[in-house]
């Protein structure tokens, strides 16, 4: 599958830092009559660089014009227009990191003990819940998070779609966010999303006591073999934040095992949530 765009990018300058070695930054950017700030953007993944000016950099590092190619796709694909560009001036930064990697990753496992994740929320319950953020203020940003929320939800419809494990504490069945019918739709929503291939949706039931997520919600990012590491996602007031270290992965894996044990059976599960639909159903038909 094709790397997005900020991955791409990420991805190239990790590669072109590795074939820089022990050359000093300054001097290779002096070679090339480039400021040494042009270069370390690169290298960071900060701006995308042109074609003519890879094949410069690779002839400097002693790159065989046959073993570029890879290099040259992944240039390409970090100059190119990612689909949430339009959406990036509203939210933070580390956001669109988050984007790109979730529209890359082959299994996506979450752990929610507040609200419904956002790859499952309907247009209302998202507004409300974005409506409350700390950072928000205005009604275009409003409206401009919310539109890139739905949009992201397109990559349960992909093919091959990626598999969806998530874990949601009991309390978010019955915290009222947008108010009770709006709760009510957005439950009927997640019975629906529960009978999808590829989606395992559990509850963890108030019974289960303390737990290793008590803490935080978190996600975890998988992908195909042979391509990128895992990466942990935990969301913040002010932005989210990534876990990239090998044990720190560990630690947030060990964790969703260990919710998932906890957790009701699917088929519980899913009886939890059309119970708790339909006591809302009745309170409002009463």
């Amino acid at each position: 599958m094709a790397r997005a765009t900020s991955t791409a990018r990420h991805e190239l300058g990790n590669e072109l830092r590795r074939l820089r070695g022990e050359r000093r930054a300054a001097d290779v950017a002096m070679a090339l009559g480039w400021s040494e700030s042009k270069l370390s953007r690169i290298e960071t993944a900060h701006t995308g660089i042109s074609e003519a000016d890879l094949d410069r950099l690779l002839t400097i590092y002693g790159v065989r014009v046959e073993d570029r190619t890879r290099l040259r796709d992944l240039a390409r694909r970090g100059r190119a227009r990612a689909w949430w560009t339009p959406y990036r001036s509203s939210v933070p930064d580390p956001y669109d990191e988050y984007v790109a990697l979730e529209a890359e990753a082959v299994l996506i496992s979450e752990w929610e003990s507040q609200i419904v994740p956002g790859l499952l929320q309907t247009d209302e319950y998202a507004r409300a819940v974005i409506e409350v953020g700390a950072d928000v203020g205005e009604a275009e940003t409003i409206q401009r998070r919310l539109a890139l929320r739905m949009a992201r939800q397109a990559v349960l419809t992909r093919e091959p779609p990626p598999q969806l494990r998530v874990v949601i504490d009991e309390a978010v069945l019955h915290r009222e966010v947008g108010g009770p019918e709006v709760l009510r739709r957005q439950l009927a929503r997640l019975l629906e999303a529960a009978g999808r291939p590829g989606v395992e949706l559990l509850v963890l039931p108030f019974s289960a006591g303390a737990h290793a997520g008590m803490t935080e919600s978190f996600m975890v990012l998988e992908f195909e073999p042979g391509t990128r590491a895992p990466v942990v996602h935990i969301e913040g007031l002010t932005g989210g934040l990534f876990r990239v270290k090998p044990t720190d992965v560990d630690v947030y894996r060990d964790a969703l095992s260990d919710l998932r044990e906890r957790a009701l059976s699917e088929e519980m599960s899913r009886t939890a949530i059309a119970e708790r639909e339909e006591a809302l159903r009745q309170v409002a038909t009463s």
